[in-house]
């Protein structure tokens, strides 16, 4: 299993999920884990109502109990100036936490992490960890995402995600440890900014740091640590021309990572901490009317990825991730928005890594109350720290179509609220757009992000296929009966994208035996080939609006009733892939080698990466590749995950060069 924070890896830690004993406390009648009945087992990290839990049950509850004894290994049992930190990836909604019988912490926020140190806990080497993890099922003033408040999935909205749904793991640091990172690049000036934040700094105590772009060392930083936050700038050697620059440089075609090295020591030189991590050059702007990557003019060919799975829900091994980011690139998309979800920090690291630019969004609300102003806000810091320093990441969401903000046409506190967020969240990262209220009713934000589920390709054309037809769309059409921009917010001179469209169902003509529709779309194709025909004409009028910046297309997976997506849930294309990558990257790809590349790669790129590819994923009678980072490899604990449908695993000494050779 790797590492669970991968952009601040040690070696000394241990994995938590598995069986746990539980109890599924509906009416919240239990407080004191001494009186808990636990009365069944739960695999941790899936929740109750998932079949991979082992428990399926997906009822309503206001807690669940979780307990786990263990007995640590001798390495991993803190010494005198060690210590012993407890992770939890997320717990939804109101955590507490107990070890060995006493109270340790309660986190609120059911999308984002924590840890506590339990050292104090300890008594020799065994740990009894309990966690009650209490979320309200009706509660509509918290961060929910799509998770329904209704008994079954209905419409848009999907299974309940309770108690512990991330990987929960335990890691042994020095008592001076490195406890937070944060990566800025600055292209203009050819410089890398690193804050890190650090407790118990020693008395003259050092930090090196190391940076390498594939062998080659670049810097090797030493520094006196005089508080507890190191910053500091690395100035790197300039290649000058654009052509060399590029070889350094992040972005989705050419996805080049540096690898960093951070040691604090202590004054006499002795180790205390060593943490493994990564950065890129990479810019995000915007400049007029376009979106702007590496200085450069890009356009976005986005999913919108609902990250659901049929036995799992919102979990998933990290090779599901991968797969998932593979299958994206394949499509010929190369960004995605991960929709009304926090997602796993190991899928932004597979998007890191294979090159997939990602609008990261937070989970919403429905309701609107002073409730609703401190959880939201909390919570999305909090999202925005853990994952502020992901090159993949080109652009934050904090609103989605005035989820949790039903009001905004009448109510001068919701807008208040949004435009609090959107200023919020460019004081905590000014390097990339904000998008105000993604969809309609914009009061602010640096993109203006339309949905509209026209179904029609010529009426699209019409809307956005040129500056005055947007510009009319903007002041007068409405998609959805919503003013697309309010309160003064025009939109002019920023770039426009069509954030959501499509939609289309591939359903066959029969219904189900209670004689209901097997789900919806927002519009029907009998099966894959007319799905793909319908496809072909809407992205074909797409590249048409030359205005638009770029598009998300809904969606990349069936998810429940959901039907639209150009996979099954379990991830299978419903059309041959290539003729569905060709429709997403349209005529101008033509223009560029990297389309040649099935994973959208440029072949200089290829060419420099072909040893670190160690290992293959290659479908029935298709050919993809899994890529690893050579920063992430590490020996395999336990025994070879189970392959994903379809796929079979090669190491890179099968016959022929670089294995692609077609499974018969």
């Amino acid at each position: 299993m790797e590492y669970p924070r991968p952009q601040l890896r040690r070696t000394a830690w241990r994995s938590l999920d598995g069986p746990w004993q539980a109890m599924l406390d509906d009416q919240a009648q239990h407080a004191d884990p001494a009186d808990v009945p636990f009365d069944r087992t739960i695999m941790v990290p899936y929740p109750p109502e998932a079949r991979a839990s082992g428990v399926h049950d997906r009822g309503f509850r206001r807690r669940v109990w979780y307990r786990r004894h263990l007995q640590l290994d001798p390495s991993m049992v803190p010494g005198q100036d060690e210590r012993l930190m407890l992770h939890f990836g997320a717990v939804n909604y109101r955590a507490r936490v107990w070890v060995n019988g006493r109270f340790a912490v309660e986190h609120r926020g059911g999308h984002s992490p924590f840890t506590v140190d339990v050292t104090r806990y300890l008594d020799g080497s065994g740990l009894e960890v309990v966690v009650q993890a209490e979320d309200d099922p009706q509660d509509m003033h918290k961060a929910r995402g799509k998770m329904d408040w209704e008994a079954e999935p209905h419409k848009i909205w999907y299974p309940r995600t309770s108690g512990i749904w991330r990987t929960v793991w335990i890691e042994k640091v020095a008592r001076a440890h490195v406890t937070q990172l944060r990566w800025t690049a600055d292209v203009a000036a050819w410089q890398i900014r690193l804050d890190a934040d650090i407790a118990h700094v020693p008395e003259g105590g050092i930090a090196n740091v190391k940076l390498k772009l594939g062998e080659r060392l670049l810097v090797d930083d030493r520094c006196l640590l005089t508080g507890p936050r190191l910053s500091r700038i690395f100035q790197l050697p300039d290649p000058g021309i654009d052509d060399a620059r590029a070889q350094w440089m992040w972005s989705p075609e050419s996805p080049q990572l540096i690898e960093a090295e951070i040691e604090i020591r202590s004054a006499d030189g002795a180790l205390l901490d060593a943490v493994q991590s990564y950065t890129a050059l990479r810019t995000v702007s915007v400049e007029g009317e376009r979106f702007v990557l590496n200085s450069r003019p890009y356009y976005l060919r986005m999913v919108l990825d609902q990250g659901y799975w049929p036995d799992s829900l919102m979990v998933a091994s990290s090779d599901q991730l991968r797969q998932d980011v593979l299958l994206i690139k394949r499509l010929g998309f190369n960004g995605a928005r991960k929709h009304q979800k926090s997602e796993d920090p190991r899928w932004l690291y597979w998007c890191d890594v294979l090159g997939l630019c990602v609008w990261a969004e937070m989970p919403s609300a429905y309701g609107f109350s002073s409730v609703t102003v401190h959880t939201v806000m909390e919570e999305w810091k909090e999202l925005v720290e853990r994952d502020v320093s992901h090159p993949c990441v080109v652009a934050w969401v904090p609103t989605n179509e005035s989820w949790g903000v039903p009001e905004l046409m009448n109510d001068r506190r919701q807008v208040d609220f949004v435009r609090a967020l959107y200023h919020m969240t460019r004081a905590l990262d000014g390097t990339r757009p904000v998008i105000g209220n993604d969809g309609w009713e914009a009061p602010c934000g640096d993109l203006v992000c339309v949905h509209d589920y026209e179904q029609d390709p010529a009426i699209l054309i019409e809307r956005y296929g040129n500056r005055e037809r947007v510009a009319y769309t903007l002041e007068h059409v409405q998609p959805d009966r919503r003013r697309i921009v309010i309160d003064g917010f025009t939109g002019a001179g920023k770039p426009i994208f069509l954030s959501e469209f499509g939609g289309i169902a591939c359903l066959p003509a029969a219904v189900s035996k209670e004689g209901a529709a097997p789900g919806w779309g927002y519009s029907t194709a009998r099966d894959g080939k007319e799905l793909l025909a319908r496809y072909q004409e809407l992205m074909a009028a797409l590249h048409r609006c030359r205005p638009l910046s770029g598009f998300c297309y809904t969606q990349l997976t069936d998810t429940f009733l959901e039907k639209n997506g150009l996979l099954t849930e379990d991830r299978v294309p419903k059309a041959p892939i290539e003729a569905l990558a060709a429709a997403t990257r349209g005529p101008d790809a033509m223009r560029y080698n990297w389309h040649l590349d099935p994973l959208g790669h440029d072949e200089r790129w290829r060419t420099r990466r072909g040893p670190d590819f160690p290992i293959e994923w290659t479908r029935v009678g298709e050919t993809a590749e899994v890529l690893t980072y050579p920063g992430e490899r590490q020996p395999p604990q336990g025994p070879a995950p189970a392959n994903p449908p379809g796929f079979e695993r090669r190491g890179r000494g099968a016959p022929g060069p670089r294995a692609r050779k077609k499974v018969a």
